[in-house]
């Protein structure tokens, strides 16, 4: 999914609330912090292609498919994330490419597999791998993952068994 980096604040207590351009328009809703100064929100264009989308499943009886759930919340690393995340952790690993697991949620199948905040997934499955659509993919086609993590020069291998 694409995300509108910004330097708001967001938090726990703010997230869901809109982000707003300086004509005072929203062009987001906040969804996430990475570190300090570091937060993302979900453009409005895809939450209204979202709803439309909810609406006319919704009116036409249909329903999707139960997703699958690994427990982590990620964002795709890109030139400038990479940047700003080395400026603010010193042990963040040498990339130029993957993504960035920024929560793992407790006593879920990637916290029991051995997944941990700040991890960076560089590979799965033998691939290589760089946005979180092909994280999302591989969640969705496979029972199990072999997740190929770096955090810092530590490269490890976690074995996720889907739930």
């Amino acid at each position: 999914m694409d995300y509108i980096q910004t330097d708001a604040i967001t938090n726990y207590g703010n997230s869901g609330g809109p982000l707003v351009n300086l004509d005072g328009d929203v062009i987001g809703i906040n969804t996430l912090k990475v570190a300090a100064g570091i937060s993302f929100a979900i453009p409005v264009d895809r939450i209204r292609q979202f709803l439309a989308d909810s609406y006319n499943r919704q009116a036409s009886g249909n329903s999707l498919p139960k997703k699958k759930f690994i427990g982590v919340r990620m964002v795709q690393l890109t030139p400038s994330l990479i940047r700003d995340l080395k400026e603010r952790e010193p042990e963040f690993p040498d990339v130029s490419s993957g993504v960035y697991i920024y929560e793992v949620i407790p006593g879920t199948a990637a916290s029991r597999g051995g997944m941990s905040d700040h991890d960076v997934i560089i590979g799965i499955n033998g691939q290589p791998l760089h946005t979180t659509q092909e994280v999302s993919d591989a969640i969705r086609h496979s029972t199990s993952l072999f997740v190929l993590l770096l955090y810092g020069p530590t490269l490890s291998m976690v074995i996720i068994v889907g739930e």
